[in-house]
């Protein structure tokens, strides 16, 4: 009996495999392509902010956005980031007309863990990513975003990966949306690099005609800032 066991693990896991391999190519088949029905209600928005610069250049492209179509927004930013969302509170506080609870409809703000701080040994640091990554995981299955918004910030991989392992999960489907930093002229960030190089962005944009040669899958979008 534990044999046959033995044997009918070894023969369904090619199959899964195999499975696996078709639905991650599909996937990226579909990558980038528009929805395939209009949505009459608005689009879940994740906007991902980080520190120094990164929030600064996320702002500026959320005031471009329809705010009717990406409603309601959830906006996240790393545990250890004290500013990026008082920012972001601000700019929606600017949106509201009368009553300020309306606030809380139309948008949301967390936090997630780092999956590394600065100076941290690469050991220990096994431990909070894999707590990052989790905690990516739960946000994105509570959320279930359908457009996701980066440029750049460590806390942007967890949660881009996660998305993308749903959709190929058949779980939910997120359309990731990367702008790289306008600080990177020559070569791309390091998240930027994983991003693209794994196919996980549906839209990676950069800002200098550079980058666009250099990796030529970018969409060259101009100054944003």
């Amino acid at each position: 009996m534990g044999f046959d066991a033995f044997a009918a693990a070894c023969c369904a896991i090619p199959v899964l495999v195999s499975v696996l391999a078709v639905r991650v190519a599909y996937v990226l088949c579909r990558s980038g392509l528009p929805p395939s029905r209009s949505r009459a209600s608005g689009l879940r928005c994740l906007i991902v902010l980080g520190s120094g610069g990164h929030t600064a250049e996320m702002m500026n492209i959320v005031t471009e956005l329809q705010k009717d179509r990406f409603t309601p927004r959830y906006y996240v930013a790393a545990l250890t980031d004290n500013m990026s969302l008082p920012k972001a509170q601000v700019y929606e506080k600017s949106l509201i007309h009368g009553d300020r609870e309306t606030i809380i409809e139309n948008a949301e703000f967390m936090q997630i863990y780092r999956s590394r701080e600065v100076g941290q040994s690469y050991i220990t640091a096994i431990a909070t990513t894999l707590r990052a990554i989790l905690h990516a995981m739960w946000l994105i299955i509570r959320i279930r975003p359908q457009v996701i918004f980066c440029n750049g910030p460590g806390t942007c991989i967890p949660l881009c990966a996660s998305a993308f392992l749903l959709k190929v999960l058949g779980l939910g489907w997120s359309s990731i949306f990367y702008i790289e930093s306008i600080a990177r002229v020559k070569k791309l960030s390091l998240s930027g690099l994983l991003l693209y190089k794994l196919r996980m962005a549906d839209q990676f944009f950069v800002q200098w005609p550079q980058l666009q040669q250099k990796y030529p899958r970018a969409q060259y979008a101009g100054r944003l800032m």
